[in-house]
């Protein structure tokens, strides 16, 4: 059972909201309720239950700024609550909020042994290293975003990693789950292999193909994912950076979030010429480096060059510069959290969400 909590008495609106949520599980819906921070002992029982659609409806009031909540089984041995961190309900939102609950899971997610994946493009096998969230295997009801990451051998365990330092991608995206921050996401680790080459123009090209032809189609149909361009991204650092980069300029309608970090540009490519003299695309851009050194100048170059070329900064562009941070993948470990949430968190996604609806409504 959930530890108490004070929020009731130092937060409050000036006004009651209604809270609506849709809880998708599999089986068992009749079972389900609600528990919550304005009484942790008290059920809410549905309002309404969608077989068809797999989903318990709630309603509730509060004046709460944010409630704090947890699914629910019953069971004649007496409660069954959700696995992982409280969820956090903000009461700011007006539409119906989605929650996908696991109960017999672990509560961080796994990270599946390496898949062997042949490229015919390449004439070389891929090595992919895949994080599932938690509970995807139990809570068959959710599909993920997927981000696509360069040097993937650098992202979960040190024995795999450049001189033994991962960037601890599951740690960070466990804990940005506990603090509600970020929707939950499939990571693909690509294991770089003529990187110097595959990383840099021309090879991208090819590289890139294989990554859209062959990798990016063989995650969609065996895994369950949501594959359009606002849901999918591919991040690097260096030159994992650079070809990402590239990717989402040169495939705009495959990722919508490309994130570089300490990124070589202009080293042996010509993607600020590209963003200043081609065609703007609908792509958000994470860009950053350390200082000194760190590619600094260049990275600065390029969020300059997205300037200038309308991306707004916060919305379709986002640019940080670290005092003192090296180039290393202890470094890009430490802030991995800010492309995660500049694509990913859930003031973004709502933004988003908001902005095609409107798009949609005035089309």
């Amino acid at each position: 059972m959930p530890e108490a909590t004070s929020s009731h008495i130092l937060y409050k609106l000036h006004e009651r909201r209604r809270v609506r949520l849709r809880i998708h599980y599999p089986s068992d819906l009749d079972q389900m309720v609600l528990r919550t921070d304005l009484d942790w002992d008290k059920d809410i029982s549905p309002i309404a239950i969608d077989r068809a659609g797999s989903f318990a409806e709630f309603d509730f009031e509060t004046t709460q700024p944010f409630v704090y909540l947890k699914p629910c089984l019953q069971r004649p041995s007496g409660l069954l609550w959700a696995t992982g961190p409280n969820g956090l309900v903000v009461a700011t939102r007006d539409d119906i909020r989605d929650g996908y609950p696991a109960f017999h899971s672990p509560e961080e997610g796994t990270i599946l042994d390496v898949i062997k994946l042949d490229s015919k493009i390449l004439n070389r096998q891929h090595s992919l290293r895949i994080y599932l969230p938690a509970g995807y295997a139990e809570n068959t009801c959710r599909s993920f975003p997927v981000m696509y990451m360069q040097d993937g051998s650098n992202l979960f365990f040190p024995q795999e990693a450049f001189m033994g330092q991962d960037w601890g991608v599951k740690e960070k995206l466990a804990l940005l789950n506990g603090m509600n921050a970020i929707q939950q996401m499939m990571v693909v680790g690509i294991f770089s292999a003529e990187r110097m080459q595959e990383y840099t123009s021309p090879g991208y090209m090819k590289y890139g193909r294989s990554v859209v032809e062959e990798i990016k189609p063989y995650i969609d149909s065996h895994f369950r994912t949501i594959p359009g361009p606002q849901t999918t991204g591919v991040m690097g650092s260096s030159l994992g950076g650079v070809v990402s980069f590239y990717m989402g300029w040169q495939w705009p309608h495959v990722f919508g979030n490309v994130g570089c970090l300490s990124s070589t540009f202009t080293h042996k490519d010509n993607l600020v010429d590209r963003v200043l003299h081609e065609e703007r695309r609908d792509v958000r851009f994470y860009i950053d480096s350390g200082w000194p050194g760190d590619n600094y100048e260049v990275g600065l170059a390029m969020a300059v060059a997205l300037a200038e070329r309308g991306y707004h900064y916060g919305h379709d562009f986002l640019y940080f510069a670290f005092p003192n941070a090296e180039h290393s993948e202890h470094d890009w470990g430490q802030r991995i959290h800010l492309p995660f949430q500049f694509f990913a968190g859930r003031p973004a996604v709502i933004s988003r969400a908001r902005e095609m609806s409107a798009a949609a409504h005035s089309a």
